[in-house]
This record gives structure tokens, sequence and C-alpha cells, in this order.
């Protein structure tokens, strides 16, 4: 059976009855986003971004293993996590699966470009359309938070996994670090929409029908973002499910802090006013900060307080 095509133009009624169906939100937010994800959220294919996918996998996972034969990606969105993990060297060939026939399409042909060996499928992740024993490795990254039932999803993802073969999973919310995160951004947001109807500032306002169709994408995207994690109870959900193993890790507390609303502010305001200049600043500041919560705020801090929570998990060997 073919992959159902995307859907990047979803009519009124659609989202109307996205509301109360988040698997349905999460396509059409999805689809709509795909074709200017990588861009919106600074994603690239190169030594800055290859960097951090295994920077982010090590720091979970460890070196051992590496490198996996088969590994896939599960809600893949373009590919970013999987394909740099595969430039890193972390796996050989890879599978993108997402719900979202528009990210998969993209993550395809981010793959072709990059002449990585990965194939991909529409894919709903409380059913993978995997055979049992499939994968040594399944990745994802900002994935778990969307998915309704993370609980049975674990247990997808050890089916398909080869006895022995691991899973990692990065990128996700946690309890406290979503509150302080949306809250910046919220604040952002109203300051920077607001300043801007000054008429000195008025070249960096963005059009109004642009920020109203922002404002409709944040709306879907407070419905597809279903969960937030406390980093134990992550842990024993994958227990739960039957991993062993399991470990999770997390990151980001004063780079959330400056990064949410360095963000928001991006979107919020005209792309040609964001120059060379301001993107390195913000880029080398987030460095800056993920290396003080690192070497230091790590140490000291709770885990709960950080923004990102990464799981690591194996599958009990046959």
């Amino acid at each position: 059976m073919s992959d159902p095509a995307p859907n990047p133009h979803a009519t009124e009624d659609e989202v109307k009855a996205a509301y109360a169906d988040p698997k349905l939100a999460n396509v059409l937010y999805h689809d709509w986003e795909a074709g200017t994800y990588d861009e919106k959220w600074s994603i690239s294919y190169d030594e800055r971004c290859i960097s951090y996918a295994t920077d982010v996998f090590n720091a979970v996972a460890g070196e051992d293993g590496q490198p996996y034969q088969h590994a896939m990606e599960l809600g893949s969105g373009t590919g970013f996590f999987l394909l740099n993990l595969m430039q890193g060297g972390v796996a050989k060939k890879g599978s993108v699966t997402d719900l979202s026939p528009g990210m998969v399409q993209v993550a395809l042909r981010n793959a072709e470009g990059l002449g990585l060996d990965v194939d991909g499928r529409v894919a709903d992740a409380e059913r993978i359309p995997y055979d049992d024993n499939t994968f040594d490795l399944v990745v994802g990254h900002a994935v778990l938070h969307h998915i309704p039932d993370v609980r049975q999803a674990f247990g997808e993802v050890l089916r398909v996994l080869k006895p022995g073969g691991r899973f990692v999973f990065a990128g996700e919310p946690t309890k406290i670090g979503d509150r302080y995160a949306r809250r910046l951004g919220q604040l952002t947001w109203y300051l920077t929409t607001n300043i801007t109807k000054l008429p000195a500032l008025s070249g960096w306002r963005r059009p109004q029908s642009e920020l109203d169709e922002s404002s409709r994408a944040a709306a879907l995207e407070a419905v597809v973002d279903i969960h937030t994690f406390d980093p134990s109870e992550l842990e024993a959900m994958a227990r739960g499910a039957g991993a062993q193993d399991v470990r999770a890790v997390t990151e980001e507390f004063s780079a959330a802090l400056a990064g949410w609303p360095i963000r928001t502010f991006e979107a919020a305001v005209p792309q040609e006013k964001l120059t060379v200049r301001w993107r390195l600043f913000a880029y080398h500041l987030w460095l800056r900060l993920s290396a003080l919560d690192k070497k230091v705020l790590s140490k000291v801090l709770p885990r709960e307080l950080f923004y990102n929570v990464m799981i690591t998990g194996t599958k009990r060997p046959s």
C-alpha cells in the first residue's frame, strides 16, 4: 500500500476537526510546516548540526556500538537527527518515519541530496509498519511529546529493535522547562508585536496577515504538543514497556532561558532584518550558555529544572 500524499493546504473544516484529534493535528501542522521547517528551526546538514546531533547522542548513549548498521528515526520530521547522525558516523543505513507525509517527503529529499542510504515510510509511532527485530538503533528528536500513548510507542520501538538494540530519544520538554519556556515565548511575542506598532519601528513589523498565520500555527502547535516529562517518570515509562539499561539525561537551562526569547523574536520580525551578524551572535551565545549548562549548572542544579530531557535504553538480548 502506497503512503498518503502530503496535505499542506488544510481546509477550515479539517483544522476544526484537528483540535479534537491530536494525530490529525500532527499531520496537518507538520505537512503545513514541512517546506519551511529547516529554515524556521535553523536546521542544517553541515558540521554545526552534525556536531550537535552526535554530541547529544553520545551524551546519553556513549560511543560503544557505533556505527550501527541500520537505524530508524521515529517522527523524523525533515530528517535532522538521523541524517546528521549518519553523517557523523553513528549509523550506516537509515529509515525515516513520520506521521506527516510532507515531512517524510522532505526527509527523503534531504537524504538524497546528501548521498545517504535512506528509505522512508509514513508511520504512526503507536503502530510502526516494520517487522519485529528489524533495526539496530531507533532514534527520535522532539517526537515523544507528540505521541498520545508514549508507553505503547516504547513497546513498538522495542518490538522493531533487534535483541540488544538501542533507542535514543532527545529534545523532549521537561515539565518545569516547558513552563518557563512557553511563558518567555509568550511574553516576547507580546512585547515584539506591540512595540513594532510604533511608527519608528514599523520596518521591524511583519505584515499582519503573516502575524495572524503565525498565531494560528501557534494555536495548532498547542494541540500537537501533548506531553511534558519528568525525567524519572519517563525512565519508568520505558522500563514499564520492557526496556533495560534505561537512563535519562537533561540539558539546557541558561541556554533555554535565552534561546526561547531569541527564537520567538526571530519569528515575530521580518526575516530580512535578521542579518548574518545577528544569527552568528545568537548561535555563539547558545554555544556559550550550553557549555555553562553542561560544565557548571548540571553539576549543581536538579535535572528537573533543565529544558530538554533525552533518554536511552536497550532491548533485552534474546
